[in-house]
């Protein structure tokens, strides 16, 4: 399906979606546990694939549509070998973090997902696995899924990259608490993407398992039991973040996102972004709301290393401002859905922009840029098309964006909300 958007403004309240990374998270906890309630879950097509694999471990996982819950009866951190093999499609997050979870597993399961997720690297993990006892093969023998992992995990130490995707540390641990002796993780290299890490270690406690940093990596001791009889989930700044730059180039009388709250998010830097451009931002944290009217934004200097999915929204941001944006630490935003990199230099061009791309770094010259409607191609990439549509609505005439069925990952009702907003989108 395509979208066309037309030069258009937007005013109103929007309730931010719940947190993706939270609610994966939350939904493998309850299974790890005897069972619990998510509240203000995400149900987008990757967690759904969370919810399927912690089912296949033989739990269940129900959807009480009028409380807005997930009532999970869990595996109590033994999973069962699964009987036939567990689809991720699309969801890297559920493949790290199942992984490890399979390894637990007295025997064999089989995960797999569609060709984008067959493509990215989960090598450093598997070696993780076999280094705390388990077995993890690539039926390839290059590192991707599918991927056959058996256990039971015993525990240990391992020694792992921190620069490739901080799932693997996050996968490590939340298994970890269910095995004999405990994980150690000794990162080889700096970790990019920590603030998701901190997400795992702030949903771990509310579970009552305690896990912590160290001098050389992260730590969680064993025969840790997870427990919790109910489970909020948070507001996504990923997903909000779209909202939030329609708002700083598209609303004369601001934008104002709901369930904004602050938590361990990195991409709660958004904010800080967007204040920096020269945006009129205005957060009240207690009510968890936010605020942003139509500015004249200034191109800055910007890391992602710690915040990869906002790169597609920073460089949009950086197309419409004036001078020149650079986002830097970009080298792993590379090994997402897709390269994102790339497909935001490229489509990005198409609409007029002027921009360099070099291995960790993309350039907007957004002062040299005029953004004219063109066809962008969305990449299958949830993040590549919420962004481009936010370009939409400043570039003159039409653009239409193709394959925004995927926005189902994370932010299924996006559309209906920028509509609601007043942004002339039509899709077929």
């Amino acid at each position: 399906m395509d979208a066309t958007i037309s030069q258009s403004t937007v005013e109103g309240r929007a309730q931010a979606p719940p947190s993706k990374s939270y609610t994966h998270r939350a939904i493998l906890a309850a299974g790890y546990a005897d069972g619990a309630t998510v509240e203000n879950p995400l149900l987008s097509a990757d967690t759904r694939a969370t919810a399927r694999a912690v089912e296949a471990f033989g739990g269940t996982v129900t959807h009480d549509e009028e409380a807005d819950t997930l009532e999970i009866e869990g595996f109590d951190g033994t999973p069962a070998v699964p009987a036939d093999v567990i689809d991720c499609a699309n969801s890297g997050t559920t493949m790290r973090l199942v992984t490890a979870a399979a390894a637990l597993a007295d025997g064999l399961t089989v995960l797999t997902g569609d060709d984008s997720l067959r493509s990215r690297p989960q090598g450093p993990l598997l070696r993780a696995v076999e280094q705390l006892g388990g077995r993890a093969d690539s039926t390839r023998d290059n590192g991707q899924a599918p991927l056959i992992v058996g256990g039971p995990l015993v525990g240990g130490t391992a020694a792992i990259p921190g620069d490739v995707s901080s799932q693997f540390i996050t996968a490590l641990l939340m298994a970890g608490a269910n095995t004999d002796a405990g994980v150690d993780i000794s990162l080889q290299t700096e970790l990019k993407s920590a603030p998701y890490v901190d997400i795992t270690l702030e949903v771990m406690d509310a579970f009552g398992v305690r896990a912590r940093r160290t001098d050389r990596g992260f730590s969680v001791a064993g025969r840790q039991p997870y427990s919790t009889d109910t489970y909020s989930v948070p507001g996504d700044f990923s997903s909000m973040s779209y909202l939030l730059a329609a708002g700083a180039l598209a609303s004369e009388d601001g934008v104002t996102v709901e369930n904004a709250y602050p938590s361990a998010q990195g991409d709660q830097a958004i904010v800080d972004v967007l204040e920096r451009m020269g945006a009129s931002v205005d957060w009240d944290r207690d009510a968890g709301e936010i605020t942003v009217e139509k500015s004249a934004l200034d191109g800055i200097e910007v890391s992602v290393e710690d915040t990869p999915d906002l790169l597609p929204t920073i460089a949009v941001l950086g197309a419409a401002a004036d001078g020149t944006t650079v986002i830097t630490d970009a080298e792993h935003v590379r090994y997402k859905e897709t390269d994102r990199v790339s497909a935001m230099a490229e489509a990005l061009e198409r609409l007029g922009a002027r921009v360099e791309e070099a291995q960790g770094t993309l350039t907007i010259h957004g002062g040299d840029s005029e953004l004219s409607g063109a066809t962008v191609d969305g990449r299958a990439d949830h993040r590549i098309i919420m962004s481009l549509a936010v370009a939409g609505l400043v570039a003159e005439g039409e653009t239409t964006v193709t394959g925004t069925e995927h926005v189902d990952v994370s932010f299924p009702d996006f559309f209906d909300v920028l509509t609601g907003l007043g942004a002339d989108v039509s899709r077929e």
